[in-house]
């Protein structure tokens, strides 16, 4: 008599000889290891989303014929189960082909799964029934999607550099027909999805995304997001990661201060301010002075303290860090002079007299061409224009 412990499983094949059963069981060590399965050992599922249970299987080659359109998967929490008592009944439209040993399914409703372990029975409309006890997949429902994956998990890179990204939705991914839709924010280049294999049959969705790095992309975060959709009708989850890069540039936006701001009287003393955008920080900055197509060196240092006088030039900075140099744009100090009322003209070009203050009186202006002639409009306490000349 056979027992539980004498028969590993429940292989069944009738003969029928000269009116006699022929009864052949697969008892234990007669054919131990030759009827396997293989899947994977956990699967988590969101809650309301479908499942999919990478799986495949062989037999003892005796059984091998019997691999035909009439078998059926059948998976049950329980080892010790039939086709009758299966929790979850047969699906032959989303199981892969039996006759290729593929028992790989897929079940649309996810709530058919409870927190367990699941068996997979291979049920044939002949001699072939067998229910694989031996490997079972520990599925779990979840509320939150699984986490993504980015590669690399930080980004460290130089300017103008071709940068590879790739997001990942782990596996197990909830299900092969509703793969995570993969999106980048912002998106910065090309980006190529594959749908990969694991060698425990469960698959990866992966998008690289492709660009050349810039000094604008330094500290602006990168996001990857992963939409689950669901089939129960319930709104689909996300689930997002994100990575900040770090991007080595030479200094840009090279710009110059100057304090105090506006015209200064000549022989003043101005301050000049560098300052630029650069990573790694600026180490040195340099200070030039324009005379036409001379650049004359006359400091280094963030600031940069000056006498102005009426021959004042232009002024620029260049800025240098490990990566490179970079130039201000010139600037040009405006300096006032003093000047003289010599004489006070009208409109006719009449000299005009007797009018004071006018007569004698200095003036600051902005010097343009030291020791010349200038000519500017004023306006007298009777509102009407007049003319005057100065000199310097």
């Amino acid at each position: 008599m056979l027992t539980a412990h004498s028969v590993v499983q429940d292989v069944l094949w009738r003969s029928w000889s000269k009116k006699k059963v022929v009864l052949l069981t697969a008892t234990s060590g007669a054919l131990c290891g030759t009827f396997n399965v293989s899947m994977p050992q956990n699967i988590n599922v969101l809650r309301g989303s479908c499942v999919t249970i990478p799986c495949s299987f062989d037999v003892d080659s005796r059984f091998e014929k019997y691999l035909d359109d009439t078998c059926k998967a059948y998976w049950n929490d329980s080892p010790s189960f039939t086709s009758e008592n299966a929790k979850l009944k047969p699906t032959k439209e989303i199981t892969g082909d039996l006759t290729k040993k593929d028992c790989t399914t897929t079940f649309n409703n996810a709530s058919l799964l409870q927190r367990s372990k699941y068996y997979f029975r291979l049920e044939c409309d002949n001699a072939l029934k067998y229910t694989f006890s031996q490997t079972g997949v520990n599925i779990s429902s979840i509320d939150d999607p699984p986490s993504l994956t980015l590669t690399p998990s930080t980004l460290e890179v130089k300017e103008g550099d071709l940068v590879s990204v790739a997001c990942s939705a782990p596996a197990p991914a909830p299900c092969w027909s509703h793969p995570p839709a993969l999106t980048w924010t912002p998106n910065l280049g090309q980006s190529q999805e594959t749908l990969q294999e694991n060698q425990d049959k469960t698959k990866v969705k992966t998008s690289v995304m492709s660009f050349t790095a810039s000094h604008l992309h330094h500290g602006n975060k990168i996001s990857c997001t992963a939409v689950y959709q669901k089939q129960d009708g319930s709104p689909d989850v996300t689930a997002e990661t994100s990575l900040t890069p770090d991007i080595s540039y030479s200094p840009k936006n090279i710009t110059v201060s100057v304090s105090p701001s506006g015209p200064v009287p000549e022989n003043s003393n101005v301050s000049l301010t560098c300052s630029s955008n650069a990573n790694p920080a600026v180490r040195n900055y340099t200070w030039y002075r324009a005379d036409g197509d001379q650049e004359t060196f006359i400091g280094t240092g963030t600031s940069l303290n000056i006498q102005v006088s009426r021959d004042t030039q232009s002024f620029f900075c260049n800025a240098e860090n490990e990566i490179g140099v970079g130039r201000s744009s010139s600037i040009q100090i405006d300096v006032q002079c003093k000047y003289h009322i010599s004489h006070l003209f009208n409109s006719s070009g009449k000299t005009v007299t007797g009018q004071e203050p006018w007569h004698t009186l200095d003036r600051l202006h902005v010097c343009r061409s030291p020791n010349t002639e200038t000519q500017t409009t004023i306006r007298s306490n009777i509102h009407t224009y007049e003319q005057f000349r100065i000199t310097n």
